[in-house]
């Protein structure tokens, strides 16, 4: 090795670190294993004042959303969407009934939103959100945009039963 080559080795700049995978980093295009079940990411939906993101992930024909909420501590949630309606964004009930299952309205608010890939609202804006819980811990999640609502059942799920398993995003 002649001595420029050594020269220019000691001058080159060290290779940054990689960044370590996280489900805060992961997007349209990665994997994530939720509940011993492999999904790949195909939508992101992201309210960065209220440090959530909300996934849509995808496992053939099936599609699952996973609620992620910085708190105190990390808070996970799986939803599936479900069928329903309401009329008006002014006239969402405090209490609603679905199954015999009575749910709660524990949080209502409104925020800007950033939408990536294929989510259930084609472009950001300002979504309306309501969480609800019934008293057997089950969630219900309805969340309004221009016009449109969704709703979504689903449950807590602990931090270890989520994983990332490939991640092409940097940060």
């Amino acid at each position: 090795m002649g001595i420029f080559n050594r020269i220019r080795g000691i001058m080159k700049r060290p290779e940054p670190p990689i960044a370590e995978r996280s489900i805060f980093t992961i997007g349209p295009g990665d994997v994530c294993e939720v509940s011993m079940i492999t999904y790949q990411v195909i939508g992101r939906t992201q309210n960065k004042r209220r440090g959530t993101i909300m996934l849509t992930l995808q496992d053939g024909a099936d599609m699952r959303y996973l609620f992620i909420e910085e708190r105190e501590s990390t808070q996970y949630s799986l939803y599936n969407d479900i069928d329903g309606r309401l009329d008006s964004i002014t006239e969402v009930p405090t209490t609603l009934e679905l199954d015999d299952r009575v749910y709660y309205m524990e949080e209502q608010y409104t925020d800007f939103i950033i939408t990536e890939g294929k989510t259930p609202f084609m472009r950001g804006g300002e979504q309306s959100a309501w969480q609800y819980q019934s008293d057997d811990r089950k969630l219900m999640r309805i969340e309004w945009l221009e016009g449109r609502f969704m709703l979504y059942e689903g449950e807590e799920i602990l931090p270890a039963d989520v994983e990332v398993l490939r991640s092409t995003t940097t940060p």
